[in-house]
């Protein structure tokens, strides 16, 4: 299968030059791009699309959501290389920073299908959400990259946020209020082992609404605690709703598509696209 990489300079600290380095000693010749831009990216899937079989993301979870809203539902297959603050999705999907092993995955040519879906006209692959945590990424993106950054930029939020209000369908209209967040999973984690939905499978056609309450620190430090541990469960603070689709409206555009901040228009309508993406395994 003929391969290629696809750099996003910005991920990881811009540190992305020892992955080039050690690529180019193992391989000859690699077809490489290193993206300028959003567009940059697609203008090179396009370029190289009938002469490659797989495209491999190095960066975090938005570029690889990048690059994968140009495979869905075709036969080229997405590979990964970490390089984020969260790498939530390659966490999910057992790819390390090793090349060698990288390499290994290429050469066995092996993949498997799983699930994406939509917000309205948007992709996602990993988590989305509405809320504190589409305030957390704003903020995020506007400092220093890092887990004890957002750890800090998380409490300054908590304390000033407001909790938003939701009125779904009227299938799940006794789900409606007012929540701290609603994340919509594909996988279980965000990000960093945090497990906002320890019984998500990305390959059961459904993504998880994770609602959650705004509650007081001491609650807080325990859902925390669970979410690190792969405990939460359903309770005072937090409910799941679990579907292939559904719609609702929210009084807050403040989004975040696998850790990228985003600004979307209620109404929300969420649909899953089952078995939609080739995952090299």
């Amino acid at each position: 299968m003929k391969t290629a990489y696809i750099i996003n300079p910005f991920s990881a600290k811009k540190n992305y030059q020892n992955f080039l380095t050690g690529l180019k000693s193992k391989v000859e010749n690699p077809l490489v791009l290193v993206s300028k831009s959003i567009e940059d990216s697609f203008n090179f899937i396009k370029e190289n699309w009938d002469d490659v079989d797989v495209f491999v993301a190095i960066g975090g979870d938005g570029t690889i959501s990048t690059v994968a809203s140009k495979l869905v539902n075709t036969d080229k297959i997405l590979a990964v290389f970490p390089a984020g603050s969260g790498n939530g999705f390659s966490n999910e999907t057992n790819f390390s920073k090793n090349i060698d092993k990288l390499l290994k995955k290429l050469e066995n040519r092996e993949f498997k299908l799983v699930d994406s879906f939509m917000i309205n006209n948007n992709l996602s692959i990993n988590v989305s959400g509405v809320g504190l945590d589409g305030n957390i990424i704003e903020g995020f993106e506007h400092s220093k990259r890092g887990f004890s950054s957002y750890i800090k930029i998380t409490v300054e939020k908590y304390f000033k946020f407001k909790p938003i209000k939701v009125k779904f369908e009227e299938k799940y209209k006794n789900f409606d209020g007012e929540y701290m967040m609603v994340n919509v999973a594909n996988t279980r984690q965000f990000g960093n082992n945090a497990y906002i939905a320890p019984q998500a499978d990305m390959s059961d056609g459904k993504v998880e609404l994770a609602l959650v309450k705004k509650f007081p620190l001491p609650a807080g430090l325990t859902f925390a605690y669970q979410m690190f541990t792969k405990s939460l469960k359903p309770g005072k603070y937090l409910q799941y709703i679990s579907t292939s689709e559904i719609s609702f409206s929210v009084d807050s555009e403040a989004w975040h598509l696998d850790g990228e901040y985003y600004r979307i228009k209620s109404p929300i309508h969420i649909r899953v696209l089952p078995q939609s993406l080739r995952i090299l395994i």
